[in-house]
């Protein structure tokens, strides 16, 4: 067994070596070139990236996979102290705000999808954040109507909405938890004032978003005091390390009350925020149904709104079940016209009829209905291609950041987790609350500013996910597990905005409907369409002759570098595998579960 040190301690237990600090471009993943063109490595290497994760990972009693492999580490060793999948998960999203901090958070929310083995029942939680109570529907537009162009939905303090994780966090380990709920802290607190080692990657995003993150000087004393010359050295976060003390002796009230809570109130009030101590008091998360559906004999449980991404999985699915879509093979020219013209469908509808449940009425039964699914069927047709604007919310209905994170685990009991949850763009609102090293978030820029304007991923809303006080923002967030035969089959996740729901998507369909292994999976070249802009995106390049074909069908296509980051793990023959995916390097995934 190798033992890798990071910062004089071990943190992963490894079957292969993986040089973290020096991270080279010598060795990169062997691919079944039969399978897979060589070019993500390709891609990879133009920029200088070697992936800390070099082969599928295996384990008998559990599995963790995150966007960074200090915190599969810290998942895997609250495993190993005989913690559950909710502790583990716990310690991991605290970790990820440390080691993650573009995506990470404590400043934040997001949403959890769990199955519970002892209750032999499905689990969600949404911790979105929450518009402030004095927040507005037209805060982000001028007298005339028009859309404000300072950038105030996407950056600094009038972006950010009231905090869900800790609350979610906390709610999570009061129903689920083993573990002391101070343990579930330590090692985030120990990386936040200690330091960890700048990984290459992460070297250049801090680089490349130097001008957001110098904007206010308590962001960039603690971003972007090193600029430009991050590399081999540790980054600290000596404020959090304390602002996580407190959350670990007094629990929820440690963010949302006292100390913490009035320093985030009075920096807000300072400089034009909207936050209030009041705010924070009364956050709380909901326990919601989740939505569950059958694919192929496949069990398919996913989050309720606030998220549109379960609602639009399901409904696309119901689409695609009418096809074989093996024979069509993958990533072909049909399959692709195909994929694209359901996404149109399904992005159309959530432009006009996703939002906040508590708040407007989402016709989710119609929308996942058979019925209504059958109709979309009816409407394609396979090698021809619908302008955006020939679609229209509900056609057939009878009457609406890309830095997100997600994470993965299996414990040995067989319970799951799937949780995602953000800042929404990278770094947030580019605010650190004074005081405390609290990143906050630029999720009001989620809402609708008004019908018929973009927000930062190009999604189009509507009155139901227009803003209000007290209410939650729309988001694409998938967290998702699929069941087959009352036992896992695999559970799957990612960030990337508006492309999250395309990329669960396809990594369902590659799992179920072409029997790909994690690798395979993971490997395998994404598309993506929103309905508007009109636009089918492809990863890193196009053949030129399914260029050919698909424009000649109507299609303008982009190429873009790959965004989305799939975090699955999968069970098979009473064993857990798991993979990091190469498009996030730094991205991890163990099963050193008590088990070698």
């Amino acid at each position: 067994m190798v033992k890798l040190i990071i910062n004089g301690q071990k943190v992963l237990r490894l079957k292969t070596i993986t040089n973290i600090k020096a991270l080279s471009t010598s060795c990169l993943f062997l691919v079944s070139l039969n399978l897979f063109s060589s070019e993500p490595i390709a891609y990879l290497n133009t920029l200088g990236y070697e992936p800390a994760q070099k082969e599928i990972a295996y384990g008998k009693n559990g599995m963790v996979t995150t966007q960074h492999f200090l915190a599969t580490s810290v998942g895997e060793k609250i495993l190993n102290k005989g913690g559950n999948a909710y502790d583990a998960s716990i310690a991991i999203a605290f970790s990820l705000a440390v080691v993650l901090p573009r995506a990470g958070n404590i400043g934040g929310g997001g949403f959890m999808v769990m199955y519970d083995k002892e209750t032999e029942k499905p689990y969600s939680i949404d911790y979105r954040e929450k518009a402030p109570a004095k927040s507005y529907q037209d805060m982000y537009l001028y007298d005339d109507g028009s859309f404000n162009k300072e950038k105030l939905s996407t950056f600094g303090y009038l972006s950010s909405g009231v905090p869900g994780t800790v609350a979610g966090l906390w709610e999570v380990h009061q129903k689920f938890g083993s573990l002391p709920w101070e343990d579930l802290l330590e090692d985030a607190i120990f990386y936040a004032e200690n330091g960890f080692y700048i990984t290459p990657y992460m070297e250049d995003v801090l680089i490349r978003y130097n001008k957001k993150m110098s904007y206010f000087p308590e962001t960039k004393n603690i971003f972007q005091a090193d600029f430009p010359n991050f590399k081999n050295k540790k980054f600290f976060q000596k404020d959090l390390a304390k602002t996580l003390k407190i959350i670990a002796a007094r629990g929820k009230d440690g963010f949302y009350k006292g100390e913490i809570a009035k320093k985030i109130a009075d920096d807000m009030k300072l400089n034009g925020g909207l936050i209030s101590m009041d705010d924070l008091n009364n956050y709380s998360p909901v326990w919601r149904d989740p939505l569950i559906s059958k694919y192929r004999d496949n069990q398919i449980i996913t989050m309720p709104p606030p998220s549109s991404g379960g609602v639009h999985i399901i409904q696309m699915l119901n689409v695609l079940e009418n096809y074989d879509l093996k024979e069509l093979e993958h990533n072909s020219v049909d399959y692709i016209n195909l994929l694209s013209e359901v996404m149109k469908y399904a992005y159309a509808d959530r432009s006009k009829y996703l939002g906040d449940p508590d708040f407007y009425d989402v016709p989710v039964d119609k929308i996942t209905s058979y019925d209504y699914s059958k109709k979309i069927f009816e409407s394609i047709n396979i090698g021809s291609s619908k302008e955006s604007k020939e679609i229209y919310p509900g056609i057939y209905m009878d009457s609406e950041s890309h830095e997100t994170t997600h994470f993965s685990v299996a414990d040995k009991k067989g319970n799951v987790v799937s949780s995602t949850y953000t800042l929404n763009s990278s770094f947030g609102s580019g605010v650190v609350i004074k005081g405390t090293g609290i990143l906050m978030n630029n999720e009001m820029d989620d809402f609708s500013a008004a019908p018929g304007i973009p927000n930062q991923f190009g999604l189009l809303g509507a009155e139901a996910n227009k803003i209000s006080p007290g209410k939650r923002p729309l988001s694409s967030m998938s967290p998702t597990i699929v069941m087959k035969n009352n036992e896992l089959f695999f559970t799957t996740g990612s960030p990337g905005g508006s492309r999250i729901i395309s990329a669960v998507l396809q990594s369902i369909i590659n799992i179920i409907d072409f029997e790909m292994d994690l690798e395979q999976a993971t490997f395998a070249k994404r598309v993506h369409h929103q309905w508007q802009p009109d636009i089918l995106e492809i990863e890193l390049s196009v053949d030129d002759k399914i260029r050919n074909e698909l424009e000649a069908m109507g299609y303008e296509i982009r190429t873009r570098k790959p965004l989305t980051c799939i975090q699955t793990i999968m069970y098979k023959n009473k064993m857990y595998s798991g993979y990091g995916d190469f498009r996030r390097p730094d991205a991890f995934a163990s099963g050193n579960i008590n088990d070698w």
